[in-house]
């Protein structure tokens, strides 16, 4: 008894948090000055248009088998708001929150400061994005690739800490996922 008591416990502090409103784990880094530096780079600009599908479709298969919603991030490295989110994104009380609940895929859509969307426009064209007005810009979708939200909302004058970010995708954690299933602190 005393052991299954330890490994609930230890369960519980090792499991991604969040609440039942959507609000993301508590993060300990509360300004974006405060991000483990350098930035990561998040997007692969050497891939072909084949191999970023070949990744969106495999990201989709796998939220699929694990109940999970599909994070697609697009923007490009130049982009400083696109390399916080992924910094806040991989704090090291987020990342295990994004991982139980989310497939994630960096697409690079942008080749230069000036143009937000001249790459792999046969991702924006898939999920039905028209125009993009600024990067980072997300597609959340569930399982099956109905989009929940398409937006670069998580980066606008609402969402510029780590934790606001991390809220704002937290909100589109799946139903029955890790949260729901009460596997958080």
């Amino acid at each position: 008894m005393r052991i299954a008591l330890a490994l609930i416990a230890a369960l519980a502090l090792t499991a991604p948090a969040v609440a039942a409103d959507g609000v993301g784990p508590k993060l300990k880094v509360t300004r974006l000055d405060q991000l483990p530096t350098p930035l990561p780079k998040p997007y692969n600009d050497k891939l072909t248009a084949k191999q970023v599908d070949a990744m969106v479709d495999a990201a989709f298969a796998r939220a699929r088998k694990n109940g999970k919603n599909v994070i697609i991030d697009l923007g490009g490295n130049w982009c400083v708001w696109c390399r916080e989110l992924a910094a806040a994104m991989d704090l090291p009380e987020a990342k295990p929150f994004i991982a139980a609940n989310f497939e994630v895929v960096s697409v690079n859509t942008s080749s230069t400061n000036g143009k937000l969307d001249d790459r792999n426009v046969q991702i924006l064209k898939r999920f039905d994005v028209k125009k993009i007005d600024g990067v980072p810009w997300l597609i959340v979708a569930d399982a099956d690739g109905k989009v929940l939200a398409s937006s670069s909302d998580v980066t606008d004058k609402q969402h510029e800490t780590p934790q606001l970010m991390i809220n704002w995708i937290a909100a589109y954690t799946p139903k029955g996922g890790a949260a729901a299933k009460g596997r958080h602190q």
